[in-house]
């Protein structure tokens, strides 16, 4: 069976833009490879995923479950977000 980790080891705010992708907390040279979110205020989300697919979450607050690489301000409305790996 298959470890899968439920506590985050690193946390950095993040910022939505529609052309940077949330940098790797563990380094500034490393690539993100996706990350789980914290949304603190509720709202839509838009999001690229790990795997390439960009979509918009509505509705979304507290813990989201998604590797995720970037988070978009366009079409994004929740806030006070934490990136957790």
């Amino acid at each position: 069976m298959a470890y899968q980790k439920l506590q985050a080891g690193l946390a950095a705010d993040v910022t939505p833009s529609d052309t940077v992708n949330i940098p790797n907390a563990a380094g500034a040279d490393m690539d993100n490879d996706g990350c789980v979110l914290y949304v603190g205020t509720s709202g839509d989300l838009k999001v690229t995923t790990a795997s390439g697919s960009e979509i918009t979450f509505v509705g979304v607050q507290g813990f989201f479950p998604v590797q995720v690489i970037r988070v978009w301000s366009t079409d994004t409305t929740a806030a006070d977000i934490v990136a957790l790996w």
